[in-house]
């Protein structure tokens, strides 16, 4: 019985300093015992396992993780403190990709932006100042051919981040009304040599500043464009004997960053992974752990200069599965 209050007294010494952040001088008058007690309590605590301390190694704060994260992929990485719980971790993560943007972005910048959520969220917090000679250019069509929600996907996600864009700088917007995928690839062939779209895809390749997000093709949460409509059945399960695990720009990608041979990637409107390389500078913004696998292969494949992501995400990627 003896041990028993003793544990007890033990556990509630140590809920009191550790849950409740009081002074061992508090706990002492509260339970009306001395301050040495008090500490002897809490010694034996720990050593009974009734209090566990877990100690966590500096790679999980984020400008040590940005630090791993470069010297492992190559790129400069910004990782969102999404600690703090009154910050949901999806809004520091499009604020911090609106500022590392935002710092790119100087007069006659030609941006080309893609359309996706995460990129939406980016666009709408980006601070709004003049920037002379900016112009906005969309990197992949969105027209779908099933009936959406104007307010949730299709043509209008795709308009809205690139009209965003190029209202936050004062700039030009210059939308791609092309199929984010076509039925068939002599269609796009014909499409590419309209001056319409010859025009914009001219302007592509004069990107100084390429924005994008990474698709996910996961179970349980796939990204939009596997999602609402754009594919059918036969092409996801292609995509999946393929063994694709995202996208970017709506270009399909493996695990080990290889595009070229996936068969779905003809009908695509999306900037190609060889034309996107060619970019000077290439922002991709992650928000989610479900999204590491894709972001893996886009980083295999060399597609990024400029990582902004959350901290889950972030580990995930440094520390591997």
């Amino acid at each position: 019985m003896r041990g028993s209050y003793r544990e007890k007294l033990e556990y509630i010494a140590a809920q009191m300093y550790y849950s409740e952040n009081r002074t061992m001088q508090h706990i002492a008058h509260e339970l009306e015992i001395s301050r040495s007690t008090v500490s002897r309590l809490l010694t034996d605590a720990r050593e009974q396992g009734i209090v566990r301390i877990s100690l966590h190694p500096p790679t999980d704060r984020p400008s040590a993780l940005e630090h791993r994260i470069a010297e492992q992929y190559g790129v400069t990485a910004h990782v969102a403190h999404t600690g703090e719980r009154r910050t949901p971790p999806q809004d520091a993560v499009a604020r911090l990709g609106a500022g590392v943007i935002d710092a790119l972005v100087e007069p006659d910048t030609v941006i080309g932006a893609a359309w996706g959520a995460t990129m939406t969220a980016v666009a709408e917090r980006l601070p709004e100042r003049s920037v002379p000679g900016v112009q906005v250019v969309q990197l992949n069509g969105s027209v779908n051919s099933q009936p959406v929600a104007a307010d949730a996907t299709g043509t209008g996600l795709g308009m809205g981040v690139v009209e965003r864009f190029a209202e936050a700088y004062g700039g030009r917007p210059h939308l791609f009304a092309a199929p984010a995928i076509f039925d068939y690839e002599q269609t796009k062939q014909l499409l590419w040599r309209e001056r319409s779209t010859s025009r914009v895809l001219n302007l592509q390749r004069r990107t100084s500043l390429a924005v994008f997000g990474v698709g996910a093709f996961a179970d349980g949460r796939p990204s939009q464009v596997y999602a609402d409509g754009y594919l059918s059945r036969d092409d996801l399960n292609q995509l999946a004997e393929e063994q694709v695990v995202g996208d970017v720009c709506t270009v399909f990608l493996r695990g080990d960053g290889s595009w070229r041979t996936i068969e779905l990637n003809s009908r695509c409107s999306g900037m190609r992974p060889d034309e996107l390389i060619r970019i000077p500078r290439r922002v991709c913004v992650v928000n989610g752990p479900h999204k590491v696998a894709a972001l893996r292969g886009v980083l295999a494949a060399g597609l990024v200069t400029d990582l902004v992501l959350d901290q889950a995400s972030a580990n995930l990627l440094a520390h591997g599965d």
